[in-house]
């Protein structure tokens, strides 16, 4: 069997949203194939001025020699990955399907298994790091999988990140996901929780959040996230819609395990009280609007 190098491994990528966009880019910079489906024709006309090549169904991107999607939403990517009216009926033995969506757990389990048995390979690999992440090609990737299949999949992933993980079983990519997103959300709210604190006592918030880069408190979402805090500034980089289906998926996946998760629990319901003053659309650092309410302060 010929191996597997950049200029003769083809791509077929599912999802060419905020995320996916400047992902399948890199991949193209990196001189891969690669051929794109969006169901939405709107981003697949945007793309195309970019020379990219579009496909307009499911069946054409089928005969690839690997699969990528990174979707909204579980239901999305048990769309796409349908036995009967999705992608599945059309792939090829030894295709390797990467699906590097933010699903459930057990979801990418069942897809994966459903997969396998037509000797299709899997792996759920999500990212973090977010559009500037996706952009920068720096996107850390946790990967869940067989992993033999990892190391054949490796070369492409490298092109879109710089942290990659081999995180274990088939969905354990997926977990790994969550917990991040569990600290993403706590370290968000710790952050807007202690700007309410110090601007309540007139305190400059600029100077408190260089001083605590400088201790132990110093984290990457106080240094990329602090400045729009701090300004008020609610653009949407990972929107709250979206911090909450994580969440979510998380809190579902600790209720299977029967343990309590008392501090996701209360990000969870500050999140839903954003979305409840419709701010879903807005960057998950606006949480700040949240603070401004419950504390009184503008």
């Amino acid at each position: 069997m010929k191996a597997k190098t950049i200029s003769n491994t083809s791509i077929g990528f599912i999802g060419a949203g905020n995320m996916g966009l400047p992902m399948l880019k890199n991949l193209i910079k990196s001189g891969f194939n690669v051929m794109v489906y969006d169901k939405n024709p709107k981003i697949t006309k945007k793309i195309e001025k970019d020379r990219v090549k579009t496909v307009n169904n499911l069946r054409a991107i089928a005969n690839n020699n690997f699969i990528i999607s990174i979707l909204p939403d579980t239901s999305d990517v048990e769309s796409v990955f349908n036995s009967k009216t999705g992608i599945n009926q059309y792939l090829k033995p030894g295709t390797i399907v990467i699906e590097m969506s933010t699903i459930s757990s057990s979801s990418s389990i069942e897809i994966g298994k459903e997969l396998q048995k037509a000797q299709i390979e899997f792996l759920d690999a999500p990212v973090s790091g977010g559009v500037k992440g996706a952009i920068d090609a720096n996107l850390s990737i946790m990967v869940g999988g067989k992993k033999d299949t990892f190391k054949k999949s490796l070369y492409i992933l490298n092109s879109m990140g710089k942290n990659i993980v081999y995180a274990g079983k088939l969905g354990m990519g997926q977990i790994f996901k969550m917990c991040n997103q569990i600290m993403v959300g706590t370290h968000i709210q710790s952050m807007c929780e202690a700007f309410a604190l110090c601007k309540s006592k007139g305190g400059d918030l600029k100077l408190l959040k260089d001083t605590l880069m400088g201790g132990a408190a110093n984290s990457w979402l106080l240094e990329n996230l602090g400045d729009l805090v701090i300004d008020k500034n609610d653009k949407a980089g990972f929107r709250i819609d979206l911090q909450l289906k994580d969440l979510k998926l998380a809190s579902e996946a600790a209720f299977e395990s029967g343990i309590p998760l008392p501090g996701l629990a209360l990000v969870q319901s500050l999140y839903l009280e954003a979305k409840a003053h419709n701010e879903g659309k807005n960057g998950n650092q606006s949480l700040f609007k949240t603070y401004d309410r419950i504390t009184n302060q503008k």
